[in-house]
C-alpha cells in the first residue's frame, strides 16, 4: 500500500487518516498537524524522507500566485528543503486545475450562476484559478488580499488590480514568517469576525476555509461556500450560522474533504513521480478518476 502524508503547520485537532482506492489501488492517505512548529515540520520530513511515496505541504503554500508572476514564501521554501528523496507538493498544482474544473462544473450542472452573484474570494493569490473562473462567469467580484492579510479594509475588484498591487507588496509578503501572512496552529481554530460587511454583502464566499473560518461572522445566511479541507465539525459550524449551500472543491472522503496538498500529493504517489506533475498530466488524472465535487444543501 502507497503511503502519502501531509505534514501541516496547522492545528493538531485537524488530524485524520483514511484508506483510499483510486483505479483498484490502495492507498493510505494521512495529516499530521504540529501546530504551528515550523521545526518539528522539518524534523519530521527529514525522519520519514523516502519512507513514504508523497509529502503534502499543508497549512502553508510554498508561492504566493501573483496573478501572472510566481513567488516562493520562504519559511516554505525551508521546509520543502527538507524532503530530498520523497516528492513533496503544496496543492497549488492541483488548484489552478481541479478549482477551474469545479467552477466549469458548476456553470454546466447546477443553476447557480443563471443570475449574476455577488462574489468574495477571500485570497485570490492564495486560490487564482479558482477566482479567475469565477471571473469568467460574470460575477461581481471582491477580492480580499488586502482586507484578511493585511488587514485593510480595500476589496479589489479587478485581478488587474490585484496584479499590480501584488507586485509592489508580494516581495516583501514572502520574506516574513508564514505565522504573520496565514493562520497556523490554534489560530486555525478561533474565529475573529473581522471585516463581516464583505461576508454579508457577497452571495458566495469562495476560497481557503481557514481565511473563512477565521474571519467570517456569527451568521451567515442564504450564502453559498465554495472551499476545501471540510471537517464533520465545520460542517455543523456551517449549518448553524445559515449557510444554504456548500461546496468543497476535493470529494469527501470518510466523511471530510482533505486538502488540495494531500489530493495532490495523493495523484503523485498514483502516477509514481518523484517530482510536482505538469498541468496537462492532473487534468488527464482528474478525467481519469472522475473527482467530482462535494454539493451540500442544508
Amino acid at each position: 500500500m502507497k503511503r502519502v502524508v501531509s505534514i501541516s503547520l496547522g492545528s493538531s485537532q485537524r488530524n485524520h487518516s483514511a484508506e483510499v482506492r483510486l483505479m483498484g489501488r490502495s492507498f493510505q492517505v494521512k495529516r499530521i498537524g504540529t501546530d504551528g512548529d515550523l521545526g518539528k515540520m522539518i524534523r519530521f520530513i527529514r525522519e520519514n524522507d523516502g519512507k513514504v511515496d508523497a509529502f503534502g505541504l499543508g497549512g502553508m503554500d510554498l508561492y504566493i500566485q501573483a496573478v501572472d508572476r510566481r513567488y516562493t514564501i520562504r519559511d516554505a521554501l525551508k521546509v520543502a528543503r527538507a524532503a530530498k528523496r520523497t516528492p513533496l507538493v503544496d496543492g497549488s498544482g492541483l488548484k489552478n486545475t481541479l478549482e477551474r474544473r469545479v467552477v466549469k462544473y458548476l456553470k454546466e450542472k447546477t443553476d447557480i450562476f443563471a443570475t449574476q452573484k455577488k462574489v468574495l474570494v477571500v485570497s485570490a493569490m492564495d486560490r487564482f484559478g479558482l477566482a479567475h473562473e469565477l471571473a469568467e462567469t460574470g460575477c461581481e467580484m471582491r477580492y480580499g488580499d488586502l482586507i484578511f492579510i493585511l488587514n485593510l479594509p480595500i476589496p479589489l475588484r479587478s485581478l488587474y488590480s490585484l496584479a499590480f498591487i501584488a507586485r509592489l507588496a508580494v516581495p516583501v509578503i514572502r520574506l516574513l514568517p508564514f505565522t504573520m501572512i496565514y493562520p497556523t496552529g490554534n489560530k486555525q481554530e478561533n474565529t475573529k469576525s473581522r471585516h463581516t460587511r464583505f461576508f454579508q454583502e457577497a452571495d458566495i464566499i469562495a476560497g481557503d476555509f481557514h481565511f473563512i473560518r477565521r474571519n467570517m461572522p456569527a451568521e451567515l445566511p442564504d450564502k453559498i461556500i465554495i472551499t476545501n479541507t471540510i471537517t464533520a465539525e465545520d460542517l455543523e459550524t456551517l449549518r448553524q450560522k445559515g449557510v444554504k449551500i456548500l461546496i468543497t472543491t476535493t470529494p469527501e472522503i470518510e466523511g471530510r474533504s482533505f486538502g488540495t496538498n494531500v489530493m495532490e500529493a495523493l495523484l503523485v504517489a498514483y502516477t509514481g513521480n518523484k517530482a510536482e506533475l505538469e498541468p496537462a498530466e492532473y487534468e488527464s488524472l482528474l478525467q481519469e478518476l472522475d473527482f467530482k465535487p462535494r454539493l451540500v444543501t442544508f
